[in-house]
């Protein structure tokens, strides 16, 4: 078994029990269990934290870690429930998970959820035109790959209708990402639970699953925050994913957490507001509240 499927229960469970599940005071209501898209292996749900107040909010998707094969969406409560008090609408999906479900599921389901947020945006009350992502370690793969990839990448799902609303964001919160799994050992299978095999066996699919792959200069603003001992997901990945985006000309940054690794980078309340007053710079026009 990889670390990657040793460590992250343990991630999943120890952020809920550390601060980030805790309930704040805060003007905003929250919605549990809404349905946003039925697959043959049943519903997938979000919950949502509307701030109170006649809106439109910038929106922001909330994807959770688990090393793709486990979490649930009430991890990242704590941090929705900071981004309503701030007045962003919030809504932190459940995805397909593995190795039931391999990719591209997880990330056709968040692509199904942004359109969602979209097509809903009056009744939820989002901008719809403003929509960013948050998430960690897994979570935060997802949203990197929500940002750089488009319809032409080809993972947008199955019989998606042209006339369908725009899966891209703008503006992508990622921590702890794997940013590139093209340069995973060619024969190691330490992610065939998730990617069908090896990289030698499974090289396209490796590549669609690499944030990187897909840098281009329409990619949103970036921010990536990541412990400084990090040891489960090595931090030349969002290094090198900066270094490129600003090469095309996409604002980019990268926050490193000090004297942390992967666990703690997760729960430090000051990235959390650097995300937040990040997410608020590039969502938010004058027009907004």
């Amino acid at each position: 078994m990889s670390k990657w499927r040793l460590w992250l229960p343990f991630v999943a469970m120890s952020i809920n029990c550390c601060g980030w599940g805790t309930a704040w005071a805060g003007e905003f209501d929250r919605f549990d269990g809404e349905v946003y898209v039925q697959r043959e292996s049943g519903p997938l749900k979000a919950d949502l934290y509307i701030p109170r107040g006649e809106g439109p909010f910038p929106g922001v998707l909330v994807v959770h870690g688990g090393a793709w094969y486990t979490g649930t969406r009430a991890q990242l409560a704590g941090v929705c429930q900071q981004l309503a008090e701030h007045g962003f609408a919030a809504v932190a999906i459940s995805y397909r998970l593995a190795p039931k479900h391999q990719f591209p599921a997880q990330i056709e389901d968040c692509k199904e959820a942004v359109r969602w947020m979209r097509s809903n945006a009056q009744r939820l009350k989002i901008n719809a035109p403003a929509i960013g992502g948050f998430g960690y370690s897994a979570g935060a793969h997802l949203v990197a790959l929500l940002g750089t990839s488009d319809a032409k990448s080809g993972m947008e799902g199955p019989d998606v209708a042209a006339d369908e609303p725009s899966t891209r964001l703008q503006a992508v919160v990622g921590g702890g990402t794997p940013c590139d799994f093209r340069t995973v050992p060619l024969d190691t299978e330490k992610l065939s639970f998730w990617l069908g095999g090896s990289r030698r066996q499974q090289a396209e699919r490796y590549r669609l699953a690499s944030p990187a792959a897909f840098i281009s200069a329409d990619d949103p603003p970036m921010f990536f925050f990541h412990g400084e001992f990090d040891r489960l997901v090595p931090m030349v990945g969002p290094q090198a994913m900066c270094r490129e985006l600003k090469a095309v000309g996409v604002p980019a940054e990268l926050y490193i957490v000090p004297q942390v690794g992967h666990l703690l980078a997760a729960m430090n309340q000051q990235v959390i507001d650097k995300s937040i007053a990040f997410l608020g710079k590039q969502l938010r026009t004058g027009d907004e509240p």
